[in-house]
């Protein structure tokens, strides 16, 4: 159940009540994509840098180690020891980007495993059927993101397909959430808006999906190689056609400063592996910029990763102490720098929550973007 506490221009905060607890909007998702934030994270790790959300895939439990294994083991929280809400994506996206390896077909997608090559067929049921074994708390709609740039008779198409698709994927939720030995009766569905960077298709399809009346709405398809300008232009055009009552969520987006603009334009869910990605590589976010801690001019440099964050690395090792441990090819420097980039999120999530309780959140976003320009 989504509570729309206030409002700021467009930008939304609000709280999202789920069956593993209540997520504080806008929020970004944490992305753990085989049931683990790639870094050596924890999910105690997750618990102390401020997560409300993680997020697993659906494609890669299925092949490792299988979703009946996890549902044989009590389902992904137990698994992973986690409490807190689980939203798993319904697949879709990893199919769609073995392209030489899969098969459109209006039952579902026929594709080869990138692992072994083995055949494995994909459909709406089977991705209600995988997600309610992993018993995540939000459960993704199986639909197709279509490629960058693609036609309008093939958008059209696609999107036509993805909605047969959602009511399918709606059916099955329901009949699953009904069965006995479901682990999560109460898992939600959000369905997926599509349409590229066509406004009008986004639109229509918009204002088809919202009559399904589901749990929350989401934008596929973006940051698939269109600019920042294009993306920002269809959030803008899209969301006043999806529900303001239920969550928005925005797909795979992104770096702060996308963040910053899709929550002026009425978003509320995020979710990127940019944070661990780049942590991974050894380049940090701050407030003044990103840094790379390989950079020579770190070499002697006893301050932490920014002067008064609150993370595991800031509070306990200094800039040269990591890039020692980078260069040494340490996994404590990867796995420092990745719960940094988490929490500097989390944090700038708060913020985004604050900034719009308090009205103020166009004076918030200048000064952050502001920030970020600056390099030392």
């Amino acid at each position: 159940m989504y509570k729309l506490l206030t409002t700021d221009g467009r930008a939304k905060r609000g709280t999202f009540e789920t069956v593993h607890g209540t997520i504080q909007t806008p929020v970004f998702m944490n992305v753990g994509t085989a049931a683990a934030i790639k870094g050596a994270v924890a999910t105690t790790d997750l618990q102390q840098i401020k997560t409300q959300v993680e997020l697993s895939n659906t494609y890669h439990l299925h092949l490792r180690p299988g979703d009946q294994v996890v549902k044989k083991l009590g389902g992904l929280h137990k698994f992973m020891n986690w409490d807190k809400p689980i939203l798993t994506d319904s697949g879709g996206f990893q199919v769609f980007s073995l392209t030489s390896l899969r098969k459109i077909k209006e039952e579902g997608v026929y594709f080869n495993s990138h692992i072994d090559g083995h055949k494995i067929f994909m459909g709406p049921e089977e991705s209600m059927q995988i997600q309610s074994n992993l018993a995540s708390t939000i459960a993704m709609a199986f639909d197709e993101c279509a490629p960058y740039p693609a036609t309008r008779d093939y958008m059209i198409n696609s999107v036509n397909r993805t909605t047969r698709w959602l009511h399918r994927c709606k059916d099955e939720m329901a009949r699953l959430n009904s069965l006995e030995d479901t682990i999560n009766k109460h898992q939600m569905l959000f369905g997926i808006n599509q349409g590229g960077t066509y406004a009008d298709i986004r639109i229509d399809h918009a204002k088809a999906i919202s009559e399904l009346e589901l749990d929350g709405y989401a934008l596929g398809g973006l940051a698939v190689g269109e600019t920042h300008e294009e993306m920002y232009h269809i959030i803008e055009e899209t969301v006043p056609y999806l529900p303001q009552n239920k969550p928005t969520y925005l797909m795979g987006v992104g770096t702060p400063a996308n963040i910053l603009e899709a929550v002026d334009r009425g978003v509320d869910f995020f979710d990127c592996v940019y944070p661990s990605r780049n942590g991974r590589h050894g380049h940090v976010y701050t407030n003044h910029g990103k840094l790379n801690l390989f950079n020579a001019k770190f070499e002697l440099d006893e301050r932490p990763i920014e002067e008064g964050c609150g993370c595991p690395a800031c509070r306990n090792y200094s800039r040269a102490y990591i890039r020692h441990l980078l260069k040494a090819k340490e996994m404590l420097g990867m796995r420092l720098c990745v719960l940094h980039n988490l929490y500097f999120y989390n944090t700038m999530m708060e913020e985004i929550r604050e900034a719009i309780e308090e009205h103020r959140y166009g004076e918030y976003k200048k000064a952050k973007l502001d920030g970020f320009a600056i390099k030392e």
